[in-house]
């Protein structure tokens, strides 16, 4: 090994092991061990590229700080884009008029580098009767009405102040030479008439000839008016100078702070700049940016746009520029929750989050469903379809404007509103981020952005999802990996997120999309099908959101199960912090509709439910979420209660048994293992429909669109279901269900179809058989004492019978052997229904 310099260290020094959770499971598979190590490899080789362009990989991911439109403090407002395939860029919008010439750079020119990097200033427009600024490059603070530089002292003033109280006798020259130099050069190189070309730009005389007339004009100045410094070089020619300085003069002048309040003093305040300027690009004014290319001119939606609003026709967008006085925009209020041992996560769509067949806004939500959401129990929000995407029926799933909130449910600050009453309110937010494709469409997303096809997305089939039509990224290139992190990070430094969920992993980690047969052997995740950019891309994203944000929560959701999906990167594994159990509410939706419940097996359930034992504490479940509804299959509650006849005679036994299959269903799911659990909006009452967008197949009708909150009102089975979900959420939070170890699987019978686990002091206790019940079915758990019932699936106030009476809430253990355990409760229990029983006191033998 190398060695290497003072203070630097290894990858071994550092715990860095590319293969490490490999030894942790005990996988041995040499293929995919040597796949870690070369991935490992070209990890440290992609960070050294970036690091060539990039100070550190939070520069990297602070793009959006000089991408896209930003103030500048020199009453200007600066725009750069990235399009390498450009000849030609410029801003047009309502405030010029849409012309393709006004603000502009040219390839070759220096509004261009050698990345594909556009820069163009819009400065201010000068009102009229106002002269222009004694100094060239005059600061202001656009913030505060009023400062010093409001206060009317002219410049000359100030550094003769500056000259009286800090520069001492003789150095007044130096002190304008500090300012004049820097303005003349300034003016002279970036000007209103400076050159435009290289070839325009005079040639700038070499440092000997420059040190010459320097000295040349100050030839007959008086001793002591000039800094005592000189450049011995006796008569020999040197490409580095020799400079002589008075040591005395050095440390005074070394030990003076810099004079930056006088320089503050020439900055000035927003009334000041409101009085002589009026903005280059007023907030509010749409605009795009124009590229001249190979195959012609076209206009685009700028990439790094934080708003964009479609026309009153629909057909194109715009990017919106947004800059509120700051009167008027909006200020954060609350600090973000602490980190929570478990996640009870409440996922939402927010247009369709009302009652009514239309799109509901962020401050719809924001009154209406937070309050709901905070009373129901959970503990975290998820929002999905919030980043702005062309078409309202793709559900946000096809995403144009990565940097955009959707203008459908209201403006940037509308959205800050809904965050900061979330945390208010002790609530988390999430957001279901896409990054493994991009919507295909031009004049609104990324595609062809730069009149190439290999701007942000592979060319070919590659850069074409394999059936949903959709781009797909080149994750390999830096640029766009500058894209792509700098977005992440935008979403948590802008809005406040509290973590992300990642859509569709698999889409992006293999070149078949996922598509594929899996036939569970290692070697589908090392085989010439895996992305190894993608893998890339995700172990830098986990590794940049967790150091900028070390209380980020970073969600995988991969039908895959790609090994070491939550495993630190520093041993191998990508980083998240949860991955989602996608076989749970497959499981759930087939049982239901495709085999009658006396035929359930619940060593499936079970099986199904733990899945991967190793990343128990990492795994997120749900017994249904939007995907099942919104892609055209039914929610739960439509597949037990839908087929309904209520006049039919046999109605009231139908309902119960869909009763208490949605109450079980759910507690199991909830209970059983991980340490997140996740409910789509409505579910948490057994919303009767199903969820259906606006589209040509149902005349874009907003029926199935919304959601029936009325049902809560009245009494019956919506309210029944949400008093049980309630206090299934209690559970958890008083007795910390999700935050402890796996669970003693102790009790899984597939004849009496009663499943049975100890989860801490709970015991668990299912009976899923249709018909039979049983008075004193035998259970066995450890401790010996007295075991409480604190929750019953069937008690009336849930919708249920409550067969169960109050003399038989407490049951105290027998000294038998039962299912490996030392002791045994016989408990009352009746035919689909769940109990949990909590250890009150110990009996000590």
């Amino acid at each position: 090994m190398r060695k290497k310099g003072k203070g630097s260290t290894t990858d071994a020094d550092k715990g860095v092991d590319p293969v490490g959770f490999l030894t942790k499971l005990g996988i041995s598979h040499k293929a995919f061990a040597q796949f870690l190590r070369e991935r490992h490899k070209a990890l440290k080789d992609l960070k050294d590229e970036i690091f060539n362009r990039h100070l550190n990989l939070k520069e990297m991911a602070s793009g959006f700080e000089i991408l896209g439109m930003h103030r500048h403090v020199e009453h200007r407002v600066d725009y750069m884009e990235w399009a390498p395939g450009a000849r030609y860029c410029a801003i047009v919008g309502d405030f010029n008029g849409w012309s393709p010439t006004e603000n502009c750079a040219r390839e070759g020119h220096f509004g261009h580098d050698d990345y594909g990097y556009w820069f163009i200033i819009l400065e201010d427009k000068l009102k009229e009767g106002e002269k222009p600024d004694e100094l060239y490059f005059q600061q202001y603070n656009y913030v505060d009405d009023y400062d010093k530089g409001d206060s009317g002292i002219t410049v000359e003033e100030i550094f003769k102040k500056a000259n009286d109280e800090y520069w001492e006798p003789g150095e007044d020259r130096f002190l304008k030479n500090r300012f004049e130099l820097p303005a003349k050069l300034y003016e002279q190189w970036f000007g209103p008439n400076s050159p435009q070309t290289y070839e325009e730009l005079e040639p700038i005389p070499d440092a000997e000839t420059r040190y010459k007339a320097w000295k040349e004009q100050h030839k007959d100045d008086p001793p002591g008016n000039l800094p005592p410094f000189d450049v011995i070089d006796n008569g020999k020619e040197y490409d580095i100078y020799n400079v002589f300085i008075d040591p005395p003069w050095r440390e005074k002048f070394r030990a003076k702070k810099p004079p930056i309040p006088y320089w503050l003093e020439t900055r000035k305040g927003r009334k000041a700049w409101l009085k002589k300027y009026s903005p280059g690009i007023p907030h509010g004014s749409r605009y795009r940016v124009y590229f001249n290319t190979p195959n012609g001119p076209l206009e685009r939606v700028p990439a790094w746009a934080t708003y964009v609003k479609p026309d009153a026709e629909g057909s194109q967008a715009y990017a919106i520029h947004w800059e509120p006085p700051p009167e008027s925009a909006y200020k954060w209020k609350h600090s973000r929750p602490n980190k929570p041992r478990s996640l009870r996560i409440y996922e939402c769509h927010v247009g369709i989050s009302g009652s009514e067949p239309k799109i509901s806004s962020f401050n719809e939500f924001t009154k209406n469903v937070l309050p709901h959401v905070k009373n129901a129990g959970y503990n975290a929000i998820q929002l999905i379809g919030v980043i702005e995407h062309k078409d309202y029926y793709t559900v946000g799933y096809r995403v144009t404007n990565l940097f955009a909130v959707s203008s459908r449910f209201g403006t940037p600050d509308d959205f800050k509103r809904l965050v900061d009453e979330a945390h208010g309110l002790g609530l988390l937010v999430f957001l279901d981020i896409v990054h493994s494709y991009s919507a295909p469409d031009e004049m609104v997303g990324l595609s062809l952005f730069d009149g190439s096809n290999d701007c942000y997305f592979h060319s070919g089939k590659r850069g074409q999802h394999k059936y949903w039509g959709t781009r797909m990224f080149k994750y390999g290139d830096p640029d766009v990996l500058h894209y792509l992190l700098s977005n992440l990070n935008w979403w948590v430094v802008e809005y406040h997120t509290d973590g992300f969920q990642f859509h569709s992993l698999s889409s992006m980690m293999y070149t078949h999309n996922g598509f594929a047969s899996f036939t569970g052997d290692m070697e589908d995740y090392c085989n010439q099908y895996v992305d190894r950019d993608a893998l890339l891309y995700l172990i830098l994203a986990n590794d940049i959101l967790h150091a900028l944000h070390p209380n980020i929560i970073t969600i995988a959701e991969d039908a895959t199960s790609y090994p070491g999906l939550c495993e630190p990167t520093s041993q191998g594994g990508l980083g998240f912090d949860y991955y989602v159990n996608l076989s749970v509410p497959e499981m759930w939706s087939s049982l239901l509709e495709n085999t009658p419940d006396q035929d359930w097996s619940m060593s499936k359930i079970v099986g199904t439910l733990i899945g991967n034992r190793c990343y128990a504490d990492k795994m997120l479940v749900y017994a249904e979420n939007h995907n099942q509804s919104i892609s055209g299959g039914k929610s739960l509650a439509e597949m037990l209660f839908g087929q309904i006849n209520e006049h039919s005679p046999d109605s009231k036994d139908l309902i119960l048994k869909g009763c208490s299959l949605y109450r079980m269903t759910r507690l199991i799911t909830f209970t059983i293992c991980g340490r997140a659990f996740l409910s789509f909006m409505g579910n948490e009452f057994g919303h009767p429909k199903r969820v259906e967008f606006p589209m040509s197949s149902n005349n874009f009708s907003y029926a199935l669109a919304m959601r029936r909150w009325e049902l809560l009102e009245a009494e019956g089975l919506h309210r029944d279901f949400f008093s049980f979900d309630k206090d299934m959420m209690k559970l958890d939070e008083k007795e910390g269900v999700l935050s402890r170890s796996f669970p003693n699987i102790h009790h899984v019978n597939d004849s009496t179809m009663v499943i049975s686990y100890m989860r801490g002091p709970l015991l668990f206790i299912y009976n899923f058989h249709p018909t039979d019940s049983y008075e004193k079915y035998q259970v066995g758990v450890e401790e010996a004492g007295e075991y409480q019932l604190i929750l019953n699936t069937d008690e009336k106030e849930y919708g249920g019978q409550g067969l169960i009476g109050c003399d038989q809430y407490i049951q105290r253990t027998i000294s038998r052997r039962v299912d490996g355990l030392r002791n045994c409760l016989e408990v009352p229990l009746p035919n689909r229904i769940a109990q949990v029983y909590k250890l009150k006191r110990i009996l000590r033998i």
